[in-house]
């Protein structure tokens, strides 16, 4: 019984690591980001859904992100989606540069680290 109990024990604790290291969507982002409004490597995360594109005080944006900024681009839901699957195409399309490597989260996992930034 001892055994059982141990064994079932293990496997649980094993599967919750795995879920929790894939619960979320949001994984490649703590690389370089905090999910607050502080600065890592890339300013912080939280309220960037939604709001001004280029807008973290003090944070040295490429030059796409700085014109987004000037110009009042909001990250919209479509705006974040290819950001997060290609922001050096994205970038280069509107003749500017971005300092954030590729990160090609596309399509269904796009979708949920955005509805993950959404909830910060």
């Amino acid at each position: 019984m001892k055994k059982a109990l141990l064994i079932a024990a293990a496997a649980a604790f094993v599967m919750g690591g795995v879920a929790t290291a894939n619960a979320s969507a949001l994984g490649k982002c703590k690389a370089c980001h905090n999910f607050t409004t502080k600065k890592k490597v890339g300013p912080g995360l939280k309220g960037v859904a939604g709001g001004p594109q280029g807008a973290s005080e003090g944070f040295k944006y490429g030059s796409y992100l700085k014109a987004q900024h000037a110009a009042g681009g909001v990250w919209t839901d479509e705006a974040l989606e290819a950001w997060l699957c290609a922001s050096k195409k994205v970038a280069k399309a509107a003749g500017g540069k971005s300092k954030m490597p590729n990160q090609k989260v596309c399509g269904d996992k796009a979708k949920a680290a955005i509805a993950e930034l959404k909830a910060l």
